[in-house]
């Protein structure tokens, strides 16, 4: 039976990645580490840590055996799962600089990563990946070797599946001693304009970004966490792997984000990192379920959701004790548990970030019981810099900062942190370093915000910023994240910069499209109400209907699905003419 206790191993100031890895090793041996599918004999397995240790072993064996050497650079380039973490953790007791790279990403955005970074060894899936790495064969000069998770086909001398190229044996040696601050991964930034820039990460910049959450947040040996987000992300990558590494929790890797549903029932997770995605879609959900429920259920609805809202106020110290509330436990049983089951039923904490979620996501999921706590980073950052914790939850805000993390703001009102966790710098790139971090370790986030009694609040993007021909200041993102609760939209951009009024490109859900035309004035004035609480000047006169959807793929989302501004106004320029035909 396991036990709720906080376990974690120490995390001191000259750690490496592979010190804190090797002490959980001979601390735990025994115990569960990660669970994957295995589809060869369609079930799912577990992996003990010291299983994920000799693999990690053998990897540490062949990249030796490749020649590299302490600062050499390799990357991965892989679905979540323990051969990522082996990999990982096998390059880390060699030195070696690890550079993740997003599955899904296009062939000339990861080949100008590689060359950047001078990355000689990749870890990857299998055919696809070699396809498209053969593709840009000329613009990864570097690049030695290929190594597959799955057999492919071919003579590429370069290309090795994972059984070849790992010795029968582990390397067996202690780790290098490379120091704490020695840099550990190059993680390139999505880039929604120009190149991406390679942020530079310590070994202590994430370790204490680790302990400084376990800090803010509980972790026990008994917690189990859905990973679902790519480890490639930062915040995955902190929080879903080193940070359970550290406290000793086992992490269940889902297969696919369309079996993430049949995941949630099959993990039982007790807690979750996410992106707001993911509540944005179960909301939807919710309400197109509604939709066609009765008067009655929705009035059910309607009560348990706004009296578990003041139950979650009351605890808080924001509210005051209503005698409702002894209606809470049949409530739960009728309606809420409903929701929490789609997702195991067991989960204590959602830690949601990497975008602003809806104030009103929040609040209708947190008053049906499901406890998000909304926090903000960046990659610069390691990434966490701030979050709400479980006793102190305002969803309108992005929490207080997390411990040893300290907070200014500049002239503008942009929000500046500084800490132990702050990047080293972007990689050969030193100009843009310069731009946002100063010689006394402050960093520039790029976001205006506000402290209130403890709370921080982002009030608006400094560069994120449309300016109207009048010369009125709009940040979108607020106006976008409005409409798209509506389930009829399935992705928004306001556009109107230098234009006498705001307009908006949409992209409809795939059951709003399949019911064929749209009367595009009544859908103007559906968003027009969407965002009626907005200032008059922020108003939504005219839209246009985009006929597909933006796409990591197509070059209009980067790969962490933010839209990319730029190329969406260029590729969409014709229907932005006509939102302003005659203006």
């Amino acid at each position: 039976m396991s036990v709720r206790m906080p376990h974690p191993v120490p995390v001191e100031p000259a750690d490496t990645i592979a010190d804190v890895f090797a002490r959980r090793v001979a601390l735990t041996p025994g115990a569960f580490a990660y669970r994957e599918y295995d589809p060869s004999i369609q079930t799912w397995r577990g992996h003990k840590w010291s299983e994920i240790a000799r693999d990690a072993g053998r990897v540490r064996a062949a990249l030796l055996a490749e020649g590299l050497q302490a600062g050499d650079r390799v990357a991965i380039m892989l679905r979540n799962c323990c051969d990522w973490v082996a990999f990982d953790q096998g390059a880390h007791a060699e030195g070696i600089v690890v550079v993740p790279l997003y599955v899904e990403d296009r062939p000339e955005n990861f080949a100008y990563i590689l060359d950047n970074a001078g990355v000689q060894v990749i870890l990857v899936e299998g055919e696809e990946h070699v396809k498209r790495l053969r593709e840009v064969a000329t613009s990864t000069p570097t690049l030695k070797r290929i190594v597959t998770v799955k057999d492919v086909s071919g003579d590429d001398p370069r290309v090795r599946s994972l059984a070849q190229w790992l010795p029968a044996e582990p390397s067996t040696a202690p780790p290098v001693r490379v120091g704490g601050n020695t840099l550990a991964t190059i993680v390139y930034t999505s880039g929604t304009t120009g190149k991406p820039k390679g942020v530079m990460l310590s070994h202590q910049n994430m370790l204490q970004n680790v302990k400084s959450a376990l800090g803010a947040y509980q972790v026990y040996t008994s917690d189990v966490f859905l990973s679902f987000l790519p480890l490639s992300h930062m915040f995955e990558r902190t929080v879903g792997y080193y940070l359970t590494m550290t406290a000793g929790a086992l992490v269940t890797f889902a297969r696919s984000t369309q079996q993430l549903t049949e995941d949630f029932k099959t993990a039982r997770p007790t807690v979750i990192v996410s992106v707001p995605r993911i509540f944005e879609r179960l909301h939807a959900g919710v309400h197109a379920s509604l939709s066609d429920a009765s008067p009655m259920k929705k009035r059910l609805f309607e009560l348990t959701h706004r009296t578990g809202w003041a139950i979650f106020e009351w605890r808080q110290g924001r509210g005051a004790f209503y005698p409702s509330f002894l209606l809470w436990p049949l409530l739960k049983s009728l309606v809420a548990s409903k929701l929490l089951d789609r997702m195991g039923g067991r989960l204590r904490l959602c830690i949601s970030g990497g975008a602003a979620l809806n104030p009103s996501i929040s609040h209708t999921f947190i008053g049906l019981g499901l406890p998000i706590c909304q926090g903000y980073g960046l990659t610069e950052a390691a990434p966490i810099i701030s979050g709400n914790r479980l006793e102190k939850n305002d969803p309108t805000s992005i929490g207080s900062p997390l411990p040893g993390v300290e907070i200014a703001f500049d002239e503008a009102g942009a929000l500046l942190a500084k800490g132990p966790n702050i990047m080293l710098g972007y990689w050969k790139n030193e100009e843009a370093t310069a731009k946002v971090l100063n010689a006394s370790g402050w960093l520039n986030t790029g976001d205006r915000a506000r402290i209130e009694n403890g709370f921080l609040y982002i009030t608006g993007r400094i560069k994120e910023i449309i300016v109207l021909g009048n010369g009125e200041k709009v940040p979108p993102v607020d106006m976008e994240l409005a409409v798209q609760l509506d389930p009829l939209f399935e992705q928004v951009m306001i556009v109107g910069e230098g234009k006498p009024y705001l307009g908006a490109l949409v992209v409809l859900s795939k059951e709003a499209a399949a019911k064929g035309p749209v009367d595009e004035k009544a859908l103007t004035a559906r968003v027009g109400a969407l965002v009626k609480g907005f200032p008059g000047y922020a108003q939504i006169r005219r839209i246009a209907i985009v006929p597909e959807r933006w796409t990591v793929e197509n070059g209009m989302l980067t790969p962490t699905l933010k839209l990319k501004r730029g190329p969406i106004g260029e590729k969409h320029q014709d229907l932005i003419d006509q939102i302003y035909k005659g203006h």
